[in-house]
């Protein structure tokens, strides 16, 4: 979708956070059938970030990566109108942005949670991109942060190889037109498929004696990897190819391919759907492992600390995952 606004956007500051401890595919072999190739060969992970410890959460990741993003630009929280938290495991199922909120001392934003799973970050830039090309607020803080070590069954060998932890945010403010940095957009649902990735809620089986009511909790998460692959690869290019299409953009217009971090195989196998050099694909899941929500911005952030992203350059972003959701967002990136 091409976007019609009375403003533009720009992006002013990047950040991150990783937890220190780190779970090898050795460590990983030691408590489930595994072995180090097997993972490298099917996923390119090589180890993963785990939050460890008692009472630390997903707030602790997502309020470090925005003091970050924050002191790059000696920008005062106070600044901030709006803060949106793309997560699916908050610490507390009513919503965590409230207390990044605090934590940051963000006395003047308004806060919430947005849930999409892999798909959450790029639905939180079109969110925060709605905002302020509206003129409803100037500065928007947008963090993708999940902590998914807290909800895999470690017994499961199809997920415990792949999840990591982590968060990763931006700092976007309105700009005028001529400076506009997000270009266009395009957003599916499918939840025909939604079983093939969940973390379902399941019922206890005895009801409430007197109000028959069920009660329960959440199970770990549950994936049918040979269908989201299939989902991926087929549906994501189509995407790309749709968005920059609205845009009047060709592939060849393509600087950077900045896929959510699931598996390198997937990665690999959609810039060859695009026809597209795996030279151009931002990638760092070999080192983080799959973190959701976190694993666009948290790539974004190190491409950028690194130099690896040049003035002017298009970067095509795409999320996919539980849902099933996945979009894509083309931005224009200025120093």
């Amino acid at each position: 979708m091409k976007l019609f606004a009375i403003q533009g956007l720009k992006i002013l500051a990047t950040g991150s956070a990783v937890p220190d401890s780190t779970l090898s595919n050795h460590q990983l072999s030691e408590i489930v059938q595994t072995s180090d190739e097997w993972i490298v060969t099917r996923t390119g992970i090589k180890e993963r970030r785990l939050l460890t410890g008692s009472n630390r959460s997903v707030i602790d990741l997502a309020t470090e990566a925005s003091l970050k993003a924050l002191s790059k630009i000696s920008m005062s929280p106070l600044e901030i109108d709006l803060i949106i938290l793309a997560t699916s495991t908050p610490n507390d199922l009513f919503g965590s942005a409230s207390q990044i909120q605090a934590k940051i001392k963000a006395a003047k934003a308004v806060a919430f949670d947005l849930t999409a799973a892999c798909s959450g970050f790029v639905l939180s830039f079109v969110t925060a991109g709605q905002f302020l090309q509206s003129g409803s607020y100037k500065t928007i803080l947008v963090i993708g942060a999940d902590v998914l070590s807290k909800w895999i069954d470690w017994s499961d060998r199809s997920t415990c190889i792949l999840f990591g932890d982590g968060a990763g945010a931006i700092i976007l403010q309105s700009c005028s037109i001529k400076d506009n940095q997000f270009l266009g957009f395009q957003l599916n649902t499918d939840g025909r498929q939604y079983k093939n990735l969940s973390l379902p809620y399941i019922d206890d089986s005895d009801p409430h004696t007197f109000l028959n009511i069920h009660q329960g909790s959440f199970n770990y998460i549950a994936m049918n990897g040979k269908e989201i692959y299939k989902f991926a690869v087929s549906q994501v290019p189509l995407s790309i190819i749709k968005c920059l299409t609205s845009l009047h953009m060709t592939v060849d217009e393509i600087d950077w391919l900045l896929l959510h971090q699931a598996n390198e195989r997937i990665l690999t196998a959609i810039a060859e759907k695009l026809s597209l050099s795996t030279d151009k694909i931002l990638v760092n899941v070999g080192r983080y492992g799959n973190t959701s929500a976190a694993s666009i911005p948290l790539v974004l952030d190190e491409s950028n600390e690194y130099g690896k992203i040049s003035n002017n350059d298009v970067i095509v972003i795409s999320g996919f995952g539980a849902g099933l959701t996945w979009g894509t967002v083309v931005i224009r990136w200025k120093r």
